[in-house]
């Protein structure tokens, strides 16, 4: 692992400041502090000095070795106070949303200011975080995807039923999480799906999506930019459809899928160059095999979880895969864990056997 001490920016956007003046969407604060504050805590572990944002509205746990940096309303100031946060570390670490090409224009950022990502490039996450787009993309690599469809004036809301079927999925083209997604049972249900989906999605694209019934679980995934090693199959937890609602997981999820889970998750990411860091892969356990829904090209809930059930580091595990060095051997999960999307976790038993890899 990794032993170079760094001064690191965690820069956690919807708890961090990066919507200071504006709403902000509950579930995104709520998972991101989780994120931040577990996030911090590993790297702090290893010995790095941590750098972090706060939004003055939201208060933060952090320690107090922790040099925390309140940003500033206006889109001027705080984009200032941003760059200067950027200039003062060797490296930044993001969390944030794909919703509006925020994750992708802050890695950008990054790169233009010369410092170490410690996650995707902003290229693969445009490529991973387009939905529109993602399912021709998993179709060329043999990976199922559910049957989508980009809504558009022409395509029709009729028409594009009658191609899909009900129930259907509705959500932003650039979305994070379950925010602005939706099940429709049918055309009554139709104008308010697609209008939480648009304001959500700041009125880019909306598309439609076959609604694949099974298990809802995600595969924690390892990228060194080429290659790719799984950590986990976490089965997720959603509630209250429309609209769904995440509310956090189980790790490890013992089923008989999980080994085709994590070979159609890493042929996923290997798709996509430019993948670094962790990396969330939901797919849907549906028999007789797995369907790929989306990639997360970013620290996902599920890392509360998965560093709660193994002994290793999983930050520094994380950023050796930055720096190219994959775990030779894949770090067992001692432990079952059950994790909120707030960032409460209770250990259930010992994990019953070891995780496949592929």
């Amino acid at each position: 692992m990794t032993s170079e001490r760094r001064r690191i920016l965690v820069y956690e956007y919807a708890s961090g400041g990066g919507l200071a003046g504006r709403r902000v969407p509950p579930s995104l604060q709520r998972e991101g502090a989780a994120m931040r504050a577990a996030l911090v805590a590993d790297l702090l572990a290893i010995g790095h000095e941590i750098v972090s944002a706060a939004d003055a509205r939201v208060g933060t746990d952090l320690p107090r070795s922790v040099e925390v940096m309140t940003l500033p309303d206006g889109d001027r100031a705080r984009e200032a106070a941003l760059d200067h946060a950027i200039d003062s570390v060797d490296a930044v670490w993001l969390i944030a949303p794909e919703t509006d090409r925020i994750l992708e224009r802050l890695a950008d950022r990054v790169a233009r200011r010369r410092k170490i990502l410690l996650g995707s490039e902003a290229d693969a996450i445009a490529r991973a975080s387009d939905k529109a787009t993602l399912g021709r993309r998993l179709g060329g690599l043999g990976i199922r995807h559910p049957r989508t469809l980009r809504l558009t004036r022409r395509q029709g809301l009729t028409r594009a039923a009658a191609k899909i079927g009900y129930p259907i999925v509705v959500k932003p083209a650039r979305g994070a999480g379950s925010d602005g997604v939706s099940l429709v049972r049918d055309a009554r249900e139709w104008r308010r799906a697609v209008s939480v989906a648009r304001r959500v999605g700041n009125r880019g694209a909306v598309i439609l999506q076959e609604y694949v019934r099974g298990i809802a679980a995600s595969v924690s995934v390892l990228a060194d930019g080429h290659r790719a090693t799984a950590l986990s199959v976490n089965e997720q937890t959603l509630a209250g459809s429309p609209p769904f609602a995440y509310q956090g997981g189980r790790t490890p999820l013992d089923h008989e899928l999980a080994p085709r889970a994590i070979a159609a998750a890493l042929e996923a990411c290997r798709g996509i160059p430019g993948l670094r860091g962790f990396v969330g892969v939901d797919v849907v356990l549906s028999e007789p095999d797995v369907v790929v829904i989306e990639i997360n090209p970013r620290l996902t809930t599920a890392y509360l979880g998965v560093r709660a059930a193994m002994n290793e580091n999983v930050a520094a595990l994380t950023m050796d895969a930055c720096a190219g060095r994959l775990p030779v051997v894949l770090p067992r999960l001692r432990r079952s864990i059950q994790f909120s999307a707030s960032g409460r976790v209770v250990s259930c038993e010992p994990a019953r056997g070891e995780r496949g890899a592929a």
